[in-house]
């Protein structure tokens, strides 16, 4: 028998579990609000409570007890939420005023010129630095590699060098699995981290 695929949309999703569809949003304001709310971290478990665990705890029913029950157990925690993000939107909206087709040739020549050139130097570095401290052998990825996200080898390892900054950038959809190198840029160097 032939593997069958079968695609369940999200909309489809919501529909069987709330009997409705999802909700709209108008055009680039999602992408806004999320990009708010991963700097105001509003809905953090220190705001909202950790949901894995609400889930769990919660007596199984409709939506709609759901939606009763995490509104009695954390009776303030979306207000909490909303105004966290609502207040970085703000900022959000006052910052694109700054933003002027000057700024963004320097931002574009900052991120493709700048940072792609001492990108490259630190990665070179750092995998030379690890090389040695490892008594082994390093060498940059080919580009084959380097589109399944190998920055380089150290010894047999392929390993893929991030700024440290990457870690909490949680809307990414990259799928690495190769050992992780992180580093963060300070006044006189890197400081880099890795676990292998």
């Amino acid at each position: 028998m032939a593997i069958m695929e079968l695609l369940i949309r999200n909309s489809r999703i919501t529909q069987d579990l709330l009997g409705n569809t999802a909700t709209e949003f108008p055009k680039y304001t999602t992408q806004i609000m999320n990009l708010a709310n991963q700097n105001a971290q509003g809905t953090r478990p220190r705001i909202v409570g950790q949901m894995s665990e609400l889930v769990e705890e919660c007596p199984k029913g409709t939506y709609e007890q759901w939606v009763k029950w995490y509104s009695e157990k954390m009776p303030k925690a979306i207000d909490e939420a909303i105004e966290k993000v609502y207040e970085m939107v703000r900022k959000l909206a006052l910052a694109v005023t700054f933003i002027d087709k000057s700024l963004v040739r320097r931002w574009v020549e900052d991120l493709v010129l700048t940072k792609t050139f001492t990108g490259f130097c630190f990665q070179e570095s750092i995998l030379k630095a690890i090389a040695e401290r490892k008594w082994v052998k390093y060498r940059r990825s080919t580009p084959e590699e380097e589109s399944r996200f190998i920055d380089g080898y150290i010894g047999e390892t392929p390993v893929s060098i991030k700024s440290i900054t990457y870690k909490t950038k949680s809307m990414l959809h990259e799928n690495i699995d190769v050992r992780l190198i992180y580093y963060e840029k300070l006044k006189d160097g890197i400081r880099v981290e890795y676990d292998f």
